[in-house]
């Protein structure tokens, strides 16, 4: 189980926190979201169906937008854009 971070193409991230519990995947995303640019884009990819409600609310706080919603298979992949 380790945490992937990775560039796919230019402004876009990938980060999966599958196998981790809440706290982690928020703490994990929030990091992420903190390294990129205005208008970058990270895809998230976790399976702690708990840690969508805190994803949701951190991005909400801080002001960053969900833009696309993959839930399916017992794994999420959110993609959000940072304003």
């Amino acid at each position: 189980m380790a945490v992937t971070f990775n560039q796919t193409a230019d402004g876009k991230w990938t980060l999966d926190v599958r196998g981790y519990a809440c706290p982690q995947p928020q703490m994990y995303t929030k990091k992420a979201l903190q390294k990129l640019g205005s208008g970058d884009e990270l895809t998230l990819v976790f399976d702690n169906p708990s840690s969508g409600e805190s994803i949701q609310a951190m991005c909400d706080s801080d002001g960053n937008d969900i833009i696309e919603r993959v839930d399916g298979g017992g794994s999420f992949s959110w993609t959000i854009r940072k304003t």
